[in-house]
């Protein structure tokens, strides 16, 4: 795989403009998004590292942004509401043909995860700041490559089970928190043509983006993700006998 690629990191960019938490300009100055993307820098040098947020035109998110980026990151919390249908619906179609897509963290809620995956994707939740260690379950898949096993991250909000989704194409990595909950937290998806992982650990009340080993999930995850050479367009339905052509390419 090649690590030439467009990527797009997505934040909504509104605890950035609220600075909720207080700690948000001191932990993460250049926004989440900010962090998320200088660390795909560090790992991914040769490719093009572009960010967007919800108060941009089209959020950031135009046929032409999309038609360019090869794996988005998507990270939101406050404003899944505020996010167009038209929007949402325009990156389902890409993701169908072949654009990556990062899931990360309350990214859960997110429009276009819960359509593409079909489900409520609600979780358990607390946020009381524990220790949250991040086993590694697939150690053969891509996303695995050099993360510890476990990787621990001194304080994170909790996540916990039921978590409802389908049942993902693999299970990468499972958390377990100082409560005693558990958490699928690392999962992957085929939509289409496209690939979807969701990773959970990433808060705004934490510098968890600053956290080398997050940083290392997130590469493989857009390297995984990526798939440059692949020729975007949306799976149709065709009639096999009439040769009717039914969908939108």
């Amino acid at each position: 795989m090649t690590d030439k690629l467009n990527i797009l990191v997505w934040n909504e960019g509104v605890h950035e403009a609220q600075n909720t938490p207080a700690s948000m300009a001191e932990m993460y100055p250049d926004g989440i998004h900010g962090a998320i993307a200088a660390g795909l820098r560090g790992h991914l040098p040769d490719s093009q590292v572009a960010t967007a947020t919800l108060a941009d035109p089209e959020h950031g998110l135009s046929e032409e942004a999309l038609a360019g980026t090869d794996v988005l990151l998507w990270w939101g919390h406050k404003a899944h509401a505020e996010v167009s249908d038209d929007v949402v619906e325009r990156v389902q179609r890409h993701v169908l043909g072949g654009m990556g897509l990062l899931v990360l963290h309350s990214g859960h809620f997110a429009k276009i995860f819960t359509r593409l995956l079909g489900t409520t994707c609600s979780l358990k939740w607390r946020n009381d700041g524990e220790r949250e260690t991040v086993w590694t379950v697939k150690p053969s898949h891509p996303i695995a490559q050099g993360v510890p096993n476990p990787l621990i991250i001194p304080k994170q909000e909790m996540y916990g089970e039921l978590f409802d989704i389908p049942d993902p194409d693999d299970l990468i990595f499972i958390s377990s928190f100082e409560g005693g909950e558990v958490f699928r937290s690392g999962v992957t998806f085929t939509r289409g043509k496209g690939r979807i992982f969701y990773f959970s650990p990433g808060d705004q009340d934490y510098p968890v983006y600053h956290q080398a080993e997050i940083r290392q999930v997130l590469a493989n995850g857009v390297r995984w993700a990526a798939q440059p050479d692949v020729f975007r367009e949306q799976p149709g339905v065709a009639n096999a006998r009439r040769g009717w052509y039914l969908g939108d390419a």
